[in-house]
């Protein structure tokens, strides 16, 4: 027979006190001492109590869970913010409820309906590459549950974001690679309708611009942030005989899209052709060459989300809606770390 549920009422008889003084005792409530709060924690424990989140939000306003939304979790970027958002949210005595829409819009709405149907406490997202509707996120924020937009962003008004400085980050990656000596510069750009593919395909013109350089435009190529992307880009331009020094890819998934093709055509990195991407992954350092990147900070970018998530929470009548931008820097590794063109 499976064992029956332990509940506030069992651990308040074991103790011979009410359920009230228990239950304060698990949320770490004041009007209760530190020893019967880890008496009553240690009691619960050997019963085999398990909270039942459910029946608390029903009954309470707070449910100390968190919802998240991210595009992929099989990518570096995503998983390592996730990491550190779970090691906030701990810390801070939350619970994250993780959701993944797999870069489908309709996925990523009916997530935000689940999680509202769930009663957190407030939800983290960072946009798919296809969301163009932003109605939904105004349905959320109408439900008076506290919102933060994080890294990919949709065009909406009094709404958190926390993004990293996507155009200032091409700017350096850029400027880096004039000063080494390169002016022929391709970018292999993201989508442009989403905040990422935009900032970082203009701070690459504004580079080329700001050192006089004429910005070409059939060395800017469009298309999304996945590996298959950066392959058929660099064979277009493999095919027309039109390759530039070095190629500036919008993520790392592009570059490694570029490695691929390059291998498969026999064009040497860096020797042939030179590259740095927008992004840092623990994989980089393992290609050959070692891949050089504009560093996204994934630890600054969870824990602001988180921060200015629970103050959302809980100061919801005096909360004025924060945009945050978390500056970049250069990781150079085996590529763009020197000029050698004939």
């Amino acid at each position: 027979m499976p064992t029956r549920q332990i509940t506030l009422n069992d651990i308040a008889a074991k103790l011979n006190v009410s359920a009230v003084t228990i239950s304060k005792a698990l949320r770490g409530h004041p009007d209760i001492s530190k020893e019967t709060t880890k008496l009553v924690k240690k009691v619960a424990a050997e019963l085999g109590y398990s909270p039942n989140f459910m029946a608390r939000n029903l009954s309470s306003r707070k449910s100390n869970t968190i919802g998240v939304v991210i595009p992929k979790i099989a990518h570096h970027f995503f998983s390592s913010i996730i990491e550190h958002i779970y090691n906030y949210a701990f810390e801070h005595n939350y619970e994250i409820i993780l959701t993944v829409s797999q870069e489908n819009a309709e996925r990523e709405r009916k997530h935000l309906q689940t999680l509202l149907s769930m009663r957190v406490d407030g939800i983290i997202i960072s946009i798919t590459q296809e969301t163009s509707d932003p109605s939904i996120f105004e349905m959320v924020k109408s439900r008076g549950v506290p919102l933060v937009h994080m890294d990919r962003i949709p065009i909406t008004e009094n709404t958190n974001t926390v993004i990293v400085d996507d155009r200032g980050g091409a700017i350096k990656a850029i400027q880096y690679a004039i000063d080494l000596g390169y002016r022929k510069i391709a970018h292999f750009a993201g989508i442009p309708s989403i905040n990422i593919g935009m900032e970082r395909l203009n701070g690459y013109k504004d580079a080329l611009v700001k050192n006089g350089i004429e910005v070409n435009e059939n060395w800017i190529l469009q298309g999304d942030f996945g590996e298959n992307s950066g392959y058929n880009s660099f064979m277009k331009l493999y095919n027309e005989n039109n390759l530039p020094e070095l190629i500036f890819t919008v993520t790392y998934p592009v570059a490694l899209g570029v490695y691929m093709a390059a291998r498969e055509v026999g064009i040497r990195i860096p020797q042939d052709i030179d590259i740095i991407c927008f992004g840092n992954s623990e994989v980089q350092q393992f290609l050959f060459p070692p891949l050089s990147c504009v560093n996204q900070h994934t630890d600054k970018l969870a824990a602001k989300s988180m921060e200015v998530m629970i103050e959302n929470i809980e100061n919801k009548d005096e909360f004025e809606p924060k945009h945050i931008v978390i500056d970049t820097d250069l990781i150079l590794r085996g590529t763009c770390i020197s000029y050698n063109r004939s």
